[in-house]
């Protein structure tokens, strides 16, 4: 309906903006359960039009400011490359696997939920000058909010994905810079931190705390934080992690065998995909999608 009237919609988007009448439209909520529940809000065509135009401005500015090891919604990055960065850090700290290396692992509870809408506009007027942008994200950021007033961000949108880039960069920066974190590994909402230290993590888990606590209002999962070394396993991106080989998670193994009993080819060529990035020739072999 919208492409339908075009050149129509869009001007009066574009008068909308220009006399500051914009108003973000509500959401469609659905929810998916892949691989574990989620509530995906889906805003208007129009607001999306809004959503892609702010994110092809504001992206390439802000992935220069952010660090070389988080691999989240970037170009030129994602989970296989996040992969193949841990396993250089391990082996650089293993020392090609004679040195034990331990692992600090750590996920942020309820992430896009938890985002402080306060702190995020403070962060973005650091680095953002320009009135009208700033106008228009505190729109479409004061368009949702989770159970509590003031804070989350909707999973499904464009801008939410460079939005807790943005606001997780200040985490990132006092890792690397603060912290000392030299093998830090970011991925979203999930973070490792490799040492032939087990001590020197136990230090830093308190830190790191105390730091997204009081500067950015988020809380670690304390169920999903834990330190162990690579040779008991370490589950990391749906891999678990050994010395000298990965494996695909159990969960995902089983996730797989079961969609692949009436998957289309598209589906096999993405397992396939996916199975490349580990030690997986009897799983291929099992799974007949080897050849």
């Amino acid at each position: 309906m919208f492409q339908f009237h075009f050149m129509d919609r869009i001007l009066d988007l574009h008068f909308d903006l220009k006399n500051k009448a914009y108003i973000h439209k509500g959401y469609e909520e659905f929810k998916i359960s892949d691989p574990k529940p989620r509530t995906i809000h889906k805003a208007s065509v129009r607001d999306r039009i809004l959503h892609r135009t702010i994110y092809l401005k504001l992206y390439p500015f802000f992935d220069r400011t952010f660090i070389s090891d988080s691999f989240s919604c970037r170009y030129n990055k994602g989970t296989h490359k996040a992969l193949e960065r841990f396993k250089t850090f391990h082996y650089k700290i293993s020392k090609n696997n004679t040195k034990t290396c331990w692992v600090l692992k750590c996920d942020i509870k309820k992430f896009f939920a938890s985002i402080d809408h306060q702190i995020l506009f403070k962060i973005l007027e650091k680095y953002i000058s320009g009135k009208d942008i700033l106008w228009f994200l505190k729109k479409n950021v004061g368009s949702f909010h989770s159970t509590e007033a003031g804070k989350g961000l909707p999973l499904g949108n464009l801008t939410s994905q460079l939005l807790v880039n943005i606001y997780m960069n200040e985490f990132d920066q006092w890792m690397k810079h603060r912290l000392k974190a030299k093998y830090y590994i970011r991925y979203a909402d999930d973070f490792v931190i490799l040492s032939n230290s087990k001590t020197d993590l136990e230090e830093k888990l308190r830190k790191i705390s105390d730091f997204l606590e009081s500067e950015l209002k988020l809380n670690l999962h304390p169920d999903k934080v834990f330190i162990k070394t690579i040779a008991s396993g370490v589950d990391f991106l749906g891999w678990v992690h050994f010395p000298s080989h990965r494996v695909l998670r159990t969960s995902t193994k089983r996730r797989m065998l079961k969609k692949l009993k009436d998957a289309k080819s598209e589906t096999i060529q993405s397992y396939r995909g996916l199975l490349q990035h580990g030690n997986t020739h009897h799983l291929k072999s099992l799974l007949k999608i080897d050849k």
